[in-house]
């Protein structure tokens, strides 16, 4: 288990983490000193449990906003997926469709390349497809 002796509010923590973890968790006590200083220099001293209080609501409000955030994008990226998939199906019905039609058009050229041959006169030697 590693540890990291961290800056809070101009008090040392000694925090306990998992083993790799050491420089983010130094980067979250530094993000939330900093806040804390921030909130210093906009109201004064107004008591260090106050000003760590409104630096925890402020990265609770941060969480939300960013859950509800991802929650959108899930949303967001479900409605896509849905969308192509309905684009697949109707890209494969246009190509089932296409290829219909040009076999419908072979076949009626053969058709009428059949009867061109049949109305020929025999023995002429002139012949279609």
């Amino acid at each position: 288990m590693g540890t990291v002796n961290a800056t809070i509010a101009g008090r040392q923590f000694r925090l306990a983490c998992e083993d790799g973890q050491e420089e983010h968790l130094q980067a979250l006590a530094k993000d939330i000193d900093q806040r804390i200083i921030d909130l210093r220099a906009r109201f004064g001293e107004i008591g260090d449990t106050r000003l760590t209080v409104m630096a925890a609501l402020m990265v609770s409000d941060e969480n939300s906003e960013l859950a509800r955030k991802v929650r959108r994008l899930e949303e967001d990226v479900a409605a896509l997926q849905d969308a192509r998939v309905v684009a697949a199906d109707r890209a494969r019905a246009a190509s089932d469709a296409v290829v219909g039609a040009f076999n419908s058009a072979a076949e009626r050229l053969e058709s009428i390349t059949r009867k061109l041959n049949h109305s020929l006169p025999a023995g002429t030697g002139v012949g279609i497809g």
